[in-house]
């Protein structure tokens, strides 16, 4: 038997209840009503659902965030790594490469320079690892502007190691003649008596006796600023400029293998011995200039002589009382 909606209505003059015919808006009523109880059903579920259980997704999505989490908490703690081996090489960089050449250090505000300018890290805010993740974007914007200015500090030791080489090949660091060819010491650096003169006069180089063509050796690389001759004084000589405020004198010489603006290595023939100028026998008068500054030319013999020998050449110089010229 088919059911059929009723409802009913009292009439009040008949005082009785009487059944009353469903219209249209009778059954949207009806309906709406059940379907809102459902909704009210369904939409609980579904809250109570996604409050006490978790679907296949939503596990994945938290196990991806979990991961993510556990990375970032690493990735910091090797930025940290990072930042302290960025450290160790600064330090080394300061206190051995720098000044081993005799520099100083890298300034500090270059060595960490600043960022300015508009917040950087608005992008990354708002959200709930905001703050891991503008730690982790402003550590490895730290690090790349040091690397940066740890790559441009060591371009400058690249440099000076550079020069360092040619500084090296430059200082006058041998004797201008062979051991073996050295009659004797004839003077060393210091007051002499002048052998012409017989006054006590300042000898500011040393003299190497040895017979005439001798072969003399340029000390250290450079260039010939000067070869000329005169008929007293240093007589046939020649200078060479050798850079890094270092330049040497050759004086006295029979005979000039070089010319000016040639440029010669070290242990190069540049002349040959003699006795031009004023001189009283067959010798070379050796000079080291230092910043303009006539120095000891026994402090720069480091490359040939053993100790043994190099205190011998001192004691030789040292005991001759008259300079050759």
């Amino acid at each position: 038997m088919k059911k059929r909606f009723k409802k009913y209505h009292y009439n009040e003059r008949a005082l009785r209840m009487e059944e009353v015919p469903f219209d249209l808006r009778d059954y949207v009523k009806h309906f709406g009503k059940k379907l809102l109880v459902f909704v009210l059903i369904a939409g609980g579920s579904v809250l109570l659902f996604d409050r006490f259980f978790e679907s296949p997704k939503d596990r994945t999505h938290q196990r991806e965030v979990a991961f993510l989490e556990e990375r970032l908490t690493e990735l910091n703690g090797e930025l940290e790594d990072m930042s302290l081996i960025l450290d160790d090489i600064a330090d080394r960089d300061d206190a051995i490469y720098r000044s081993i050449f005799g520099v100083d250090a890298y300034p500090n505000h270059l060595r960490v320079p600043g960022i300015g300018g508009a917040d950087r890290m608005k992008k990354f805010r708002g959200y709930d690892h905001s703050e891991a993740v503008i730690s982790s974007e402003s550590k490895i914007s730290e690090l790349q502007r040091r690397l940066v200015a740890q790559s441009r500090s060591f371009e400058e030791v690249m440099e000076l190691a550079d020069k360092q080489t040619e500084m090296l090949q430059s200082i006058p660091a041998i004797q201008p003649v062979r051991n073996t060819e050295l009659r004797r010491m004839a003077s060393g650096y210091g007051y002499r008596i002048h052998p012409i003169y017989k006054v006590r006069k300042m000898h500011y180089g040393m003299d190497f006796a040895a017979p005439t063509g001798t072969e003399i050796f340029a000390t250290g690389d450079g260039v010939v600023i000067l070869a000329k001759q005169t008929y007293n004084g240093y007589g046939i000589h020649v200078i060479i400029r050798h850079g890094f405020g270092y330049e040497t004198l050759y004086a006295h010489m029979s005979k000039v293998l070089v010319k000016q603006g040639q440029r010669v290595k070290r242990g190069e023939v540049i002349g040959l011995i003699g006795s031009t100028g004023t001189s009283v026998a067959p010798h070379l008068h050796y000079e080291v200039h230092k910043n303009g500054e006539k120095v000891n030319p026994a402090q720069y013999y480091f490359n040939d002589l053993t100790p043994e020998q190099y205190e011998a050449m001192l004691i030789q110089s040292e005991n001759s009382n008259q300079s050759f010229d």
